[in-house]
């Protein structure tokens, strides 16, 4: 088998690529990535890759232009190497937010990203909940979408979350969808929160739509930035009488004042997985729980492998 798949790994988050290969079962791919002294990326594959199935796993989380680079660099060099599938797998998908114009003579910066993967010579991309599912439309290669549902889910039960006592919020008209998935699996209520962004990173809440009174909250979103969003949400929802109030989201990018900020706010349990590295985050915050995206990944890399279905992963 090991003549049939490799692993690889860039240097954005080394700790999710060893969780990956530890669950699959295999060593990590040796390649060796380094920078000239101008700063240029250089990337060297360290085995015989011809014929075989290569994944890359690259967030392109913070600093994103390093990490895309580093990730694109890999392509080729496997792609150069005659392997026989190239897949990345970029758990955070970095300038995601930027899928639409959003103003006269701005840019459509994800199509951008997704045709520079497949400029490289990527086979195929997988990620996970990405900011705007319609994503996926922009590339012209196979596109696996995946969801962090099963792995929230099981910190919501080991909490006691769900029923009639419970209700799902989303901090955003743009998230409902994503929240009413969840109030379905936790069999509770939905609420929507009426949000309006007056500048990039600046949010505020207007209304609150739905009843959260006596009620413990769960805000769901995909990502959690600098934070304002997330505690402003849970403040309102604190004053629209809910007993508790905890958030469950996928991507901890938790950039800026994002830790001061939920260790001020009246958040009890912050839920975040790995696609992005959280380091010394949970020791600077008590509320903030980590938790590993290794098996979603590595079960999905051995269903592509395979060529089974990966759908099923959410049946």
């Amino acid at each position: 088998m090991n003549r049939l798949i490799s692993i690889f790994g860039g240097n954005a988050n080394p700790a999710l690529t060893e969780e990956i290969c530890k669950y699959v079962g295999l060593s990590r791919g040796k390649a060796r990535v380094s920078r000239f002294s101008d700063g240029e990326i250089f990337v060297e594959i360290g085995e015989n890759v011809r014929g075989v199935n290569c994944f890359i796993v690259q967030s392109t989380c913070s600093p994103p232009n390093d990490n895309l680079m580093e990730l694109l660099i890999m392509i080729d060099a496997l792609k150069r190497a005659s392997a026989g599938a190239i897949v990345a797998i970029v758990p955070y998908f970095g300038y995601a937010r930027q899928d639409r114009k959003v103003k006269p003579r701005t840019p459509i910066t994800a199509k951008l990203v997704a045709d520079l993967l497949s400029a490289a010579g990527a086979t195929r991309v997988l990620s996970v909940d990405l900011h705007a599912g319609q994503i996926q439309g922009f590339f012209d290669i196979p596109f696996d979408h995946l969801y962090a549902t099963p792995i929230l889910r099981e910190a919501f039960a080991r909490e006691g979350l769900g029923g009639e006592d419970t209700v799902v919020v989303s901090p955003d008209a743009g998230g409902t969808e994503r929240a009413r998935a969840y109030s379905k699996f936790l069999n509770c209520s939905l609420a929507i929160i009426d949000k309006r962004r007056e500048a990039a990173n600046v949010s505020q809440v207007h209304h609150l739509i739905g009843d959260v009174e006596g009620k413990r909250a769960i805000l769901i979103d995909d990502m959690i930035d600098t934070a304002g969003t997330l505690c402003n949400a849970a403040k309102a929802v604190m004053e629209h009488g809910a007993k508790e109030v905890f958030a469950g989201t996928t991507h901890g990018v938790l950039s800026g004042p994002a830790i001061d900020r939920i260790n001020e706010s009246v958040l009890s349990r912050v839920w975040v997985t790995d696609t992005v590295p959280q380091q010394d985050k949970p020791t600077r915050c008590p509320k903030l729980d980590v938790l590993s995206a290794g098996a979603l990944l590595g079960e999905a890399i051995k269903r592509i492998h395979h060529g089974d279905s990966i759908s099923s992963l959410f049946d």
